[in-house]
């Protein structure tokens, strides 16, 4: 394919939200897919529309990863003509801050962007992107690992059934539209059990003694539910989701691709980033029964129902994590910061997702990076 060439004018044409080209090496890129993703906000983007950012690329204050780097690349349209001579590159940079001003009133802008799934290479990929990738994986064996921490901006497919790739996809809104009356009816079961006044705890254990427990204790068990959560989120996440498979073993490779490597290869496909409700109803269903076995009655149920509250929570922050364009400086804009970085720098470290807490006492947390400031 013949290269494009642009000039510096031309380029200056797209500093907007919705069309927002950039330079960098002297290679042009339209990167407006990718501005509500961008984890220092859209704004750090808009600001620069139209601009070199070679030099912020590199830092200081914010070096980019390789990841970052290479995910550039997906945005390629051509090359910075040259035609224009000494004079052009004086007006190029004249313009710069003008650019940058102009666009001030655009940060503010919320528009969703469709993602841009560019073809691989069959010649330089390791796996065939026109079959499902599910039975591919695990033939990877030792690459495997490092092939899927290099994310791609293109859906995956992981099934040959119509039928069962369907019910491993699905929109971000049916995990609240499917749990969010789960949680307020087992919520109410539970109330009202306990405001009958017969709950007692701990009279398995013992009849010559034990605790009456309220109705008023019912927010309190829930928000104990949530928190155990928490904590379940982060070792599963930890400890299944980036478990290492050995390079030898086909079967766990799948397994790992399934439950979570396909995220980390695709981190952009919406129809992935949250638990479609079949296989996450067997998943619950599992909790209940365990919850049922340690705690039975209200009060076991009240836990697990907080717990659920918390899973729901959960995976409409990771969903946002990845596509909302949060306020600078707010607990979310943080929250999408640092999740990024376990991404595409720390895939080790980082493993909380709607809280930090858990990294601090496990010692995973993501070293701390300076950010760029705002202009």
């Amino acid at each position: 394919m013949e290269k494009r060439y642009f000039t510096i004018a031309e380029v200056q044409e797209h500093t907007t939200v919705d069309s927002c080209w950039i330079i960098h090496e002297r290679r042009v890129y339209d990167v407006s897919a990718f501005i509500q993703r961008h984890p220092g906000g859209e704004q750090m983007i808009v600001q620069r529309a139209g601009t070199d950012v070679s030099r912020d690329m590199v830092g200081p204050p914010h070096r980019h990863s390789s990841n970052a780097h290479r995910w550039l690349q997906q945005y390629y349209i051509g090359e910075l003509s040259t035609g224009g001579g000494q004079d052009e590159e004086e007006i190029f940079s004249q313009k710069k801050q003008a650019v940058r001003e102009r666009n001030t009133a655009s940060q503010g802008s919320n528009s969703v962007m469709d993602a841009r799934c560019k073809s691989v290479d069959p010649d330089n990929d390791l796996v065939d992107w026109n079959k499902p990738l599910l039975w591919q994986v695990g033939n990877l064996r030792e690459k495997y690992d490092e092939w899927v921490h290099q994310p791609v901006d293109r859906p995956i497919r992981l099934f040959y059934s119509d039928f069962v790739e369907a019910c491993s996809k699905t929109a971000w809104y049916m995990v609240p539209l499917v749990w969010t009356p789960v949680v307020i009816f087992i919520s109410w079961y539970c109330y009202t059990e306990l405001a009958q006044g017969n709950t007692q705890l701990f009279t398995s254990i013992t009849k010559e003694y034990s605790i009456p427990v309220h109705k008023y204790c019912f927010p309190f068990l829930f928000v104990l539910g949530m928190f155990l959560w928490s904590l379940v989120e982060y070792l599963i996440h930890r400890y299944v989701f980036h478990m290492k498979p050995p390079a030898s073993n086909y079967y766990l490779i799948t397994l790992h691709f399934m439950l979570h490597g396909q995220h980390h290869k695709s981190p952009f496909d919406g129809s992935r980033l949250v638990f479609p409700p079949v296989p996450a109803s067997l998943v619950v269903v599992l909790f209940l029964a365990a919850f049922h076995l340690l705690a039975p009655g209200a009060v076991g149920m009240s836990i697990f129902v907080g717990g659920l509250c918390g899973y729901v929570v959960y995976d409409m922050i990771h969903y946002y994590l990845h596509y909302g364009s949060p306020k600078k400086g707010s607990y979310l804009y943080g929250l999408k910061a640092y999740h990024v970085k376990h991404h595409f720098e720390h895939q080790r470290l980082g493993f909380g997702i709607t809280s930090r807490f858990w990294d601090y006492p496990f010692h995973t947390v993501i070293p701390e990076e300076i950010f760029e400031k705002s202009h």
